[in-house]
């Protein structure tokens, strides 16, 4: 999978990738990764698997190698029944599979337990598998956790593929349950048994997370320098005010991952992370943020909070997690994103930023600083929106004056013709008593005549 960069342009900006290339290889329809060599989880492990076990050919080449080829076979049935027994330990507790007589009775009641569950409801999953239908259950769980804690010092991946293979096994119960609900059930048994393994596989001695977590820190933090207008970031218009950093919700996600134990919950954080840009991009732009944007806000994101231990929690998600969790659905499009950006930092150049070789050079090296010239940009970006703002506010307040003069002419003259109005009344009304009085004052001289 690789992430292409383009140069500043009024339609291309930042880095493009399209939907095509964060999808698998083998176009199963899942996300790909670049930790899988762009295939996704499932390609990825049965293609290592294949990779890994070699061709036997079975034919003996003579009648004299016939003992030795019986002897192989002999071998072989032995180490196999030994792997049985190994993964029969593993899921079950004991080297005998569970007797169909002794769960036939209580399955009922524990499948019924666990359709009545509600979605998120993790202690209600607990006390479930607690209950005695969900004894042998539990049990797996316990003897699963112990084994893997007493075998803590196997390679990372053989540690992997036991708890993939105890994910599958588990699942197995619930086949005749919904889709949905039985990755409800799942995401429940991950957080319980990542929980409490979480101490003995993250970072683990068996491989090279720590070094690369220390590259990778050394590496983001050469890059310091980066300003979002060299990775086309969107920032707000001058004319929509913002305080602050827009991406900050999104920077204080992305480093509240590593304080999470269970795969799910350091997903959600990246999940939190992602919603957060695409809030910002929405409010830096009026048109809709497209992937180019938000790989780019991404990784300026990255560039920002510099998150503890990013490789780390990267594979273990991936060595650990529920497979349908990075494969598809907004999870699985949010973390390809994540590692399509850590690969973009890991490989960033020149070109990509709209530098020269000798001036990208310069500037990992400390020779030469960008941020005098863009503490000049900001300042001028900032006197231009206050002087903006400024003449705004004059025009506003100009315009309510005029409105307010308007007001106060119109009040003037309705408050004289009111008071016309009733002076004229007044003098109308004061004819009218003066005739009355004439008219009276005739009257009662005739009377008196």
């Amino acid at each position: 999978m690789k992430v292409r960069t383009t140069m500043w342009t009024e339609k291309q900006r930042g880095i493009r990738v399209t939907q095509e290339e964060l999808l698998c290889k083998n176009a199963c329809g899942f996300y790909g990764n670049p930790a899988w060599q762009g295939f996704c989880s499932k390609c990825w492990r049965d293609g290592s698997h294949s990779a890994s076990t070699p061709r036997q050919d079975p034919r003996p080449r003579h009648d004299e190698a016939s003992p030795t080829f019986s002897k192989f076979e002999e071998k072989k049935n032995l180490e196999k029944s030994r792997r049985i027994n190994t993964v029969r330990r593993l899921f079950w507790g004991s080297s005998s599979p569970p007797k169909p007589q002794e769960s036939s009775e209580s399955h009922a009641k524990m499948l019924q337990a666990y359709q009545s569950l509600e979605p998120g409801d993790f202690p209600g999953f607990l006390k479930i598998l607690r209950s005695p239908p969900s004894q042998r259950l539990q049990s797996r769980c316990t003897a699963f956790l112990n084994t893997m804690k007493a075998c803590h010092d196997l390679p990372v991946q053989k540690q992997s593929d036991h708890v993939q293979d105890f994910y599958q096994s588990f699942a197995e119960h619930f086949r005749s349950f919904p889709e949905a609900q039985v990755t409800e059930i799942m995401e429940h048994v991950e957080k319980l048994i990542m929980t409490r393994l979480h101490k003995w596989v993250f970072c683990h001695d068996s491989c090279d997370d720590e070094q690369k977590d220390l590259a990778l820190q050394r590496r983001i933090r050469s890059l310091n320098w980066v300003t979002a207008q060299m990775l086309s970031v969107p920032f707000p218009s001058e004319k929509i005010p913002v305080t602050g950093d827009p991406f900050l919700s999104a920077i204080t996600a992305i480093i509240e991952m590593d304080a999470k134990r269970a795969p799910q919950d350091k997903l959600a954080c990246v999940s939190k992370c992602c919603q957060h840009i695409f809030e910002a991009l929405a409010v830096s732009s009026s048109e809709p943020a497209n992937a180019d944007d938000f790989l780019s806000g991404l990784v300026y994101v990255l560039l920002k909070a510099n998150p503890p231990r990013l490789h780390s929690n990267m594979q273990y998600m991936i060595r650990f997690g529920l497979p349908h969790s990075l494969m598809a659905g907004e999870t699985g499009y949010y973390f390809t994103n994540l590692s399509c950006a850590v690969a973009f930092i890991e490989k960033l150049d020149g070109p990509a930023l709209n530098l020269s070789p000798e001036d990208f050079e310069s500037y990992m090296k400390g020779q030469r600083a960008p941020s005098v010239a863009a503490k000049r940009h900001q300042v001028a970006r900032d006197t231009q929106r206050l002087l903006e703002e400024l003449q705004d506010r004059h025009q506003k307040l100009h315009q309510e004056v005029d409105d307010l003069s308007e007001q106060l002419q119109n009040w003037v003259q309705d408050v004289h013709s009111q008071i016309d109005e009733a002076t004229a009344q007044f003098t109308k009304a004061q004819e009218e008593i003066t005739a009355q009085a004439e008219v009276s004052q005739l009257g009662s001289v005739s009377d008196q005549g």
